[in-house]
């Protein structure tokens, strides 16, 4: 396997544990090649019985590894820098080939540019996975760094692909892809609650508002990728003159829905670009 010399993971939180999930439960990697690296003890105890690999609170052995997950929270990383320097020459000892270790990092807001000054000696890809990667239904955009060689790409692209949908992008792109597809959940998240508070309010009991609510928003989804609709098309497939879709059309525009929408969009990229 591409990562049979060994996976270390700096950083084990939901979205590293779901992207691991998937090779180990498929036999894509030896558990005892993993190593990985966490805060606290009691976590290290725990995360060790539930997933059977080795995490332990010293990050030396992970950042040894020639493929290293980066997943800790961003104002993390300078720290965790120190000690990927003093395991450098092991990471290149075990590279395979003669390549230079490769590091991936899933950190909102931290620039291809920030990491490689930060790990030098070390290729570095910068990945943006979205939070459906939990349920294998994620979308990942990926930007490559300088000396990254192609069967590396193809090893990335297999490690995020087991979650979902793979995208190579430029790194200008990443800030907007952000806001559409991490955020995203969040905002379709809140138009869910209100649908479903809504369909309380007119007389629906709460679990059935919330079911329909989902299985609403699935079909809605499913619909437009399968039939590969315009959203336009599908609004409009579903509105009929001075019926019950268009009033509610009506007051969705009166407050601003659409508008509101773009701008939470707008603000999460500029967000980003600022973190960065």
């Amino acid at each position: 396997m591409p990562w049979s010399e060994g996976l270390g993971v700096v950083g084990l939180g939901r979205m590293a544990q779901a992207l691991l999930l998937p090779l180990l439960q498929a036999g894509l990697i030896d558990r005892t090649s993993v190593r990985a690296a966490v805060a606290s003890e009691a976590s290290a105890r725990g995360l060790t019985e539930a997933l059977g690999i080795e995490v332990s609170t010293e990050a030396t052995r992970a950042w040894a590894s020639p493929l290293v997950l980066l997943a800790v929270k961003p104002q993390q990383v300078e720290t965790v820098a120190h000690t990927a320097a003093a395991t450098l020459e092991d990471a290149q000892a075990r590279a395979p080939g003669g390549r230079q270790p490769l590091l991936i990092s899933v950190l909102a807001g931290v620039s291809l540019r920030r990491l490689q000054a930060l790990f030098p000696g070390r290729a570095c890809v910068r990945a943006v996975p979205n939070t459906p990667a939990l349920v294998q239904a994620g979308l990942t955009g990926i930007s490559w760094g300088d000396g990254v060689g192609a069967d590396q790409r193809e090893e990335v692209r297999q490690l995020f692909a087991q979650v979902g949908e793979v995208l190579d992008l430029p790194e200008a792109q990443l800030d907007p892809f952000l806001a559409l597809t991490s955020s995203g959940p969040a905002f379709l998240a809140l138009v869910a609650e209100a649908m479903a508070d809504g369909a309380v309010a007119a007389g629906l009991p709460r679990s059935l508002a919330m079911h329909l609510t989902h299985r609403t928003l699935a079909g809605t989804a499913a619909l437009l990728q399968g039939q590969e609709l315009h959203p336009g098309q599908l609004k409009d497939m579903v509105t009929s003159p001075a019926g019950t879709t268009a009033a509610g059309l009506r007051e969705l525009e009166r407050a601003g829905v659409r508008s509101a929408l773009i701008e939470a969009v707008l603000a999460a990229a500029e967000r980003s670009r600022q973190l960065a």
